[in-house]
């Protein structure tokens, strides 16, 4: 029996570096990573990297051994190194100045081919559902792209394609659940087949070229080179799950690529939003007003009355009222409005959007349109206004989706002050911070107190004040009656003239009374006497504060920590470590949001109390002005 050799076996044989698999496939760094992209191969961490890497201290990429056994099997590796095969021939051929042949090479260019990669890696329909958010979010940044030198326009313009097609199936099937306003762009999250599928679109601004240290688009453009073909795949069986013709025929004044749209980056965009507001052909003839059967809600109801059924059923009903928010109500967009995520959001759930014809294409109706419920506004005022409609700003469309109801609208009218925009990804049942208009989200009875806080403050406050004002002159009053009521018994021995003789008998009358009244409560009896001392007992006394010390409790939980720590085995300390650690970050994050809150608070109350202080001079200087020309 052969003794075997250290680093034969176990973790050493488990991985391989970078430097050895490139010598094992026979590959260039370029292509190795593009196959590795391809095929979803990455690096990986060993639990001891110094075996790993056979007694090594340096740090290596290092993959698994058998990933890199998995990718020698693969198609596309020859299909690699044809490229480089095809790159040698043609620059032959265009040095001998051999353009004949030149020619006949590029007609039998090598193409890369997918298709079986991506039913490789998801076998099943639901897998590629689950790994869709990062492919959306990348095709929805490269189809804003123009042509660049690791970016031709065919894959922009391939990406533009599939997004507006994966938009179109989230209106037709209504599909859209969340959306939220970001930094980084417009949030979106839709149900599809079961799977909750988040997105990104980026916000509109005219593109900036980037220096390549900051940014590798090769790398990007690889992955969207994977994820376009993925993507197909994935518009085509949801169209057809909905019977839609795929692909899509969208009108010929849309999506149509020219040398003026290429040239204007305005008419690209408009082009691709115009292309969301036009209605897909069907292969059968149902209405898109009819609603799909409620047979999950049957299925429910037969199966009994427990909490988890029953918060099904209330999910299911809130999900069919969300499906048909906006229907009925026809949206006109005003030219300072992004109008992207507008389209999508209203066109999800049932309503109608249209927008200036004269500066963009795609428009259904004009702004005269008396049918009109509501116009979206990002400006301070209008010359011109319907009374027939509401001027609102555009958060009112994100939070009345969130909130799945319709908001009243006077909180979004022009010029007001917008309430705090919520994300609604967010755990509602976090132990972290919450704000306090989270809070009366959920809890309803907290609306007003908390919107009425400020004020009944101030009220309370300026009542205060006159009160205090009013006790001053109380006081001086009676300070004055009393002096006054002084002199009078000086001057007069008494208050009234009341002799001695019959202050002497009035005082031996109440002697007596006071003897009487001593000998009935002698004569009480037992009873009486435990009767009163109940009464007394069960009287209500004023409560008294307990004072918290919070040295003493700090002192006290530094001691259960203490203990804490050293109740934990030797092997199990530095997870314990980590554990406290990530608890005292989360403890001071929360602290900091909690005095954030506390300064924003209390600056908005000095404004308004400095406005209302302004107004009050304000008034008080006109009243004096209109005294004056009273007066004269």
């Amino acid at each position: 029996m052969r003794r075997p050799k250290k680093y034969e076996s176990g973790e050493a044989a488990q991985y391989i570096s970078r430097r050895a698999a490139l010598r094992k496939l026979q590959l260039s760094l370029n292509d190795f990573r593009r196959l590795c992209i391809l095929k979803g191969v990455y690096p990986r961490e060993p639990k001891h990297r110094r075996r790993a890497q056979k007694g090594s201290s340096e740090i290596k990429i290092l993959y698994h051994a058998k990933d890199i056994r998995f990718l020698l099997h693969e198609s596309v590796v020859w299909t690699l190194r044809d490229y480089k095969i095809f790159a040698k021939k043609s620059g032959r051929d265009r040095a001998i100045k051999d353009f004949r042949n030149l020619k006949r090479r590029l007609a039998l260019f090598p193409e890369i081919k997918l298709d079986h990669i991506v039913k490789e890696r998801y076998p099943t329909f639901i897998d590629a559902l689950k790994d869709l958010d990062d492919c959306l979010t990348l095709l929805f940044l490269f189809s804003t792209f123009p042509s660049l030198h690791l970016i031709p326009r065919e894959q922009s313009n391939l990406c533009r394609r599939l997004t507006i097609e994966f938009l179109h199936y989230i209106i037709a099937s209504k599909s859209l659940r969340k959306v939220f306003i970001s930094i980084k762009g417009y949030y979106f999250q839709a149900e599809i087949k079961g799977q909750k599928v988040t997105w990104i679109v980026p916000h509109y601004y005219p593109f900036k070229p980037q220096s390549r240290q900051e940014v590798d688009f090769k790398v990007m453009s690889i992955f969207v080179e994977f994820y376009t073909i993925m993507m197909g795949f994935t518009n085509f069986r949801l169209f057809h799950g909905l019977n839609m013709a795929y692909p899509p025929q969208f009108p010929s004044s849309v999506l149509q690529d020219t040398e003026e749209t290429y040239k204007d980056e305005s008419s690209f965009v408009s082009d691709r939003i115009a292309a969301l507001n036009f209605e897909l052909l069907r292969t059968d003839k149902v209405q898109e007003d009819e609603e799909e059967p409620d047979i999950d809600m049957e299925l429910l109801e037969q199966d009994g009355d427990s909490k988890r059924i029953i918060k099904m059923k209330q999910e299911a009903q809130e999900v069919s009222r969300l499906r048909t928010l906006f229907k009925g109500l026809k949206f006109f967009i005003n030219r300072e409005v992004p109008r992207e995520p507008l389209v999508i959001i209203i066109r999800s759930f049932g309503g109608k959007v249209s927008w200036d014809s004269s500066v963009f294409a795609g428009a259904t109706y004009d702004e005269s349109d008396e049918t009109i419920t509501h116009q979206i506004v990002d400006r301070p005022s209008l010359s011109t206004q319907y009374i027939s409609r509401d001027y609102i700003q555009p958060q009112w469309l994100f939070d009345c989706v969130n909130q799945r109801q319709l908001l009243p609208t006077n909180k979004y009218f022009l010029g007001e002050t917008l309430p705090p925009h919520l994300s609604p990804f967010v755990d509602s049942k976090r132990d972290t911070y919450i704000p306090p208009e989270e809070k009366a989200l959920l809890d309803p009875s907290l609306i007003e107190t908390h919107a009425q806080s400020d004020d009944e403050s101030e009220d309370d406050a300026a009542e205060q004040e006159e009160d205090a004002v009013d006790q001053e002159l109380l006081d001086a009053q009676l300070q004055l009656a009393y002096q006054q009521e002084t002199a009078e018994y000086k001057k007069y021995g008494g208050p009234d003239d009341v002799n001695e003789d019959e202050e002497d008998a009035l005082s031996d009358e109440e002697d007596d009374d006071e003897s009487e009244d001593e000998k009935e409560e002698e004569e009480l009896d037992e009873k009486t006497r435990r009767l009163l001392e109940e009464k007394e007992k069960m009287s209500v006394q004023s409560g008294k504060v307990h004072k918290v010390n919070k040295r003493q409790v700090h002192k006290a939980e530094v001691d259960e920590h203490r203990l804490q720590a050293r109740m934990v085995k030797p092997r199990h300390r530095n997870l314990f470590r980590k554990l406290i650690r990530e608890k005292q970050t989360k403890e001071k994050e929360e602290w900091l949001l909690r005095k954030k809150r506390r300064n924003i608070d209390a600056n908005d109350k000095e404004a308004k109390k400095t406005a209302k202080r302004e107004a009050r001079k304000a008034a008080a200087a006109a009243a004096a002005v209109a005294s004056k020309l009273s007066g004269k």
